[in-house]
């Protein structure tokens, strides 16, 4: 863990560029990356993600400066981080999430950008169609909503009790969410659980939902991506310890961080993919004729500490099929 911290704290808080020597020939032309990030720059789960992307153009021969800016999972943060990088005119940028692609939605129609982790990107107009995205937007999708069904199977599995699930999420934040739960509802009674969709838009309303659920037997939680719980998921865990709620979460961290089990995409794998799509980029190809790729891996993430907390006993079946088992 600490070399991984290490490893993200060289890149130097809010902004970094990457290599120095490619920073000292910027002036001679050498070509430019922005990469805009979710997330904090000392967040040690960034740091396999980015080291990822950064060899993944070391071995297609790519030189180019790096400039990272981060997010920090807040609208105002992604915004200014998204204005700092536009002032230095990268060649391409790299977008994480879709707040990310947001900020940058109007740069686009000037600058190519490939885009990661991002639901439905036709639906929310960034790409004409998955096949030609047309425009200057291209990139990898996230998941989709028919994850919600897995979701609903992988926490019946390690809590089979449960008979009530609430869908947690800020419409705000995360408007294709509710899609996520349509799919959980759909197959809700060939797994025997009542799956309740719970919009929410102030962290008294989490607090409010798990409130309501812990009142009797049964209760569990899902929560799709969502930047609005991401970054207090701090406090989702801890009103999930305290009401004995099991949950399972669409970002991987998240289970690393303290929660019972995630499944999510391969975050790490896409950004060696973008790095791909970036050096085609900087070699002339355009990202209108560049297709979108749908995830191909997903990671299953089981937090075994959080199980023996809630009394929970995770089956083997499920502790073989898991890419990682925190203990």
């Amino acid at each position: 863990m600490t070399r991984r911290r290490d490893f993200i704290t060289l890149l130097g808080g809010a902004a970094a560029t990457w290599p120095l020597a490619a920073r000292a020939q910027s002036v001679s032309g050498v070509r430019r990356i922005g990469v805009l990030m979710n997330g904090s720059a000392g967040d040690p789960d960034a740091a396999p993600g980015v080291r990822s992307f950064q060899e993944g153009l070391e071995k297609l021969g790519q030189s180019s400066q790096i400039d990272y800016r981060w997010g920090a999972d807040e609208a105002d943060a992604t915004t200014a981080a998204a204005e700092e990088l536009l002032s230095l005119e990268p060649d391409v940028i790299v977008a994480d999430g879709r707040r990310a692609l947001e900020a940058l939605r109007h740069a686009a129609l000037r600058m190519p950008v490939v885009f990661m982790e991002i639901d439905q990107p036709v639906f929310y107009g960034f790409v004409e169609s998955l096949t030609y995205p047309g425009g200057n937007m291209t990139g990898f999708t996230g998941l989709e909503p028919t994850v919600g069904a897995k979701w609903l199977e992988l926490l019946k599995g390690i809590a089979p009790r449960v008979t009530r699930i609430a869908v947690i999420f800020n419409p705000r934040t995360a408007p294709g969410a509710a899609l996520f739960s349509l799919s959980a509802e759909a197959v809700a009674q060939r797994f025997a659980v009542e799956v309740i969709r719970a919009p929410v838009y102030e962290p008294a309303g989490i607090e409010a939902v798990m409130t309501m659920l812990a009142q009797e037997p049964g209760g569990g939680l899902v929560f799709p991506i969502d930047a609005f719980t991401t970054v207090r998921r701090n406090l989702v865990f801890e009103l999930a310890a305290r009401n004995r709620l099991p949950a399972i979460y669409g970002a991987r961290n998240t289970a690393a961080d303290g929660g019972l089990v995630s499944y999510g995409i391969d975050l790490v794998g896409q950004l060696r993919q973008a790095a791909g799509y970036v050096d085609r980029i900087l070699r002339g190809e355009k990202p209108a004729n560049l297709p979108v790729r749908q995830p191909t891996k997903f990671e299953l993430v089981i937090n075994l500490k959080t199980a023996k907390a809630l009394g929970l006993t995770v089956p083997q079946t499920l502790l073989v099929a898991a890419d990682e088992v925190i203990e």
